[in-house]
């Protein structure tokens, strides 16, 4: 079996690892921005809050996140937007991009405990059902949940439990390693055709997300296993691959590099690549902690700016997670 066809199978398959709802966070396998403080999707909410006031960004805008999980990340930007300006919650559309039932159900549940029925919130189960004029799309760590073949020096992975067994490698995953000077590690399955989608899901649209990696590969394999926020690569002889199966994430470090590739490829224009530390501070990360404190106990302040830290320090996820930023005119 291709690597690349395993891994879907782990993560998606019938007894796949996001098949059913995941708790994310301390009762969790990993942490997540979104899971880490509300001021993440806060900070993102007062970026495209001010292209909605500087007019750059229609009042009926879609807000669109996709592979939600719960709902955390949209319904932190909603709560935001609505302390900037409460008629946007009536011009606004609001939606999730989710294929898998049970994570649906939980996410519209989640919703109506949090907003009852001030928020309607539409949800679909590709972008292929999704046709607007205008589209905010944001996500978070969906570019490592994407399966990946396995490369090194002109071979690919193939999984012959309980081994790997490496083959010659196509010309396409030849060309991809000579373009990206890719000697070894992972090459992702379906950014292309991912991007393409996002496009056809608007005719004007704006894309951000986060996730963990580089812009250019590091010629090494990164794939691992999460496990009660525990790592273990791989390629560790001690990991049973047959118990990990399905009941572990497997992740691996985002190749920037391929993502902006493929979104170019699609049409949209590259508007940004930083850390996350750099783009929060500019999208007024700590200008919202300032205007906290104004209002908040001095308890609740040092709690806050605490998880803030985890989110921008440059030894936790500061510099570790980068954001990319396209945009379709």
């Amino acid at each position: 079996m291709r690597f690349s066809n395993y891994m879907n199978d782990w993560l998606y398959g019938p007894k796949g690892y996001y098949r059913t709802f995941r708790d994310i966070g301390k009762g969790g396998d990993f942490y997540t921005a979104v899971s880490t403080s509300p001021f993440f999707g806060a900070s993102i909410a007062e970026f495209f809050w001010r292209g909605i006031r500087e007019g750059e960004i229609p009042r009926d805008a879609w807000l669109v996140e996709i592979g939600a999980h719960k709902g955390y990340l949209l319904a932190d930007m909603i709560q935001w937007l609505y302390s900037c300006d409460p008629s946007l919650v009536e011009t606004m559309r609001f939606a999730i991009v989710e294929r898998q039932e049970p994570v649906r159900k939980v996410q519209r549940e989640y919703f109506a405990e949090r907003f009852g029925s001030g928020v309607r919130l539409e949800q679909f189960g590709s972008l292929e059902e999704l046709h607007v004029p205008y589209a905010l799309f944001v996500s978070n760590e969906i570019f490592d949940a994407f399966p990946c073949e396995l490369y090194r020096e002109g071979e690919r992975a193939e999984v012959r439990h309980p081994f790997l067994a490496w083959v010659p490698a196509e010309e396409e995953l030849r060309d991809f390693a000579r373009r990206h000077r890719l000697q070894r590690g992972e090459i992702a399955v379906g950014y292309e055709a991912f991007a393409d989608r996002v496009v056809g899901a608007a005719e004007r649209s704006q894309f951000v997300s986060f996730d963990y990696g580089e812009r250019t590969v590091r010629n090494d394999f990164s794939i691992r296993v999460y496990a009660g926020h525990e790592t273990y690569p791989f390629f560790d002889a001690e990991l049973d691959l047959r118990k990990a199966f399905g009941e572990t994430d497997l992740t691996y470090d985002v190749n920037f590099g391929h993502v902006i590739e493929a979104f170019k490829g699609a049409g949209m224009r590259l508007e940004s690549y930083e850390t996350q530390a750099r783009a929060l501070v500019r999208f007024g990360l700590i200008d919202l902690l300032e205007r906290y404190a104004q209002t908040a106990s001095h308890s609740d302040y040092l709690r806050h700016a605490d998880r803030i830290k985890t989110l921008i320090a440059p030894t936790m996820m500061g510099d570790r997670f980068k954001m990319v930023h396209f945009s379709k005119s």
